[in-house]
């Protein structure tokens, strides 16, 4: 076990975790977040994306000692009701911070390996444009 301490959404917080440990893990059950969602463990799905230091990752797969002094934000660190579909809107996020009017392509490559339940990728890329000319 070993002294990690994080940063979420704009919070420093210590916990005492194994240096391997999924970062989703301490993030749910360690600092008792609703978002992350587990999903497929294995990166795949994207339920369990946050963003660190503003890049999309999947933290099934991300021990917890790898994050450093990263700031992780979460969907609640957005400020904003939270969604389902957390690895939509963690992702989406970074690319318009980063492009703020980005092409099709752009939101289509920036989305790429997320997926869908419900079936709405064509909704979710229109949203993704009305966010964009918002």
């Amino acid at each position: 076990m070993a002294k990690i301490e994080l940063n979420v959404d704009g919070k420093a917080h210590s916990i005492e975790a194994d240096a391997d440990m999924p970062l989703l893990y301490a993030l749910r059950d360690d600092l008792g977040l609703k978002n992350p969602k587990f999903g497929c463990g294995l990166a795949q799905c994207g339920a369990c994306t946050v963003l660190i230091d503003g890049q999309p990752v999947r933290t099934c797969v991300t021990p917890v000692d790898s994050v450093g002094k990263g700031k992780i934000t979460t969907l609640a660190g957005l400020q904003k009701d939270g969604y389902c579909m957390n690895g939509w809107i963690m992702t989406t996020v970074s690319l318009l911070e980063k492009t703020p009017k980005p092409t099709d392509k752009q939101i289509e490559e920036a989305l790429t390996g997320l997926k869908c339940r419900c079936a709405t990728h064509v909704s979710i890329m229109r949203a993704v444009k009305r966010a964009a000319q918002a």
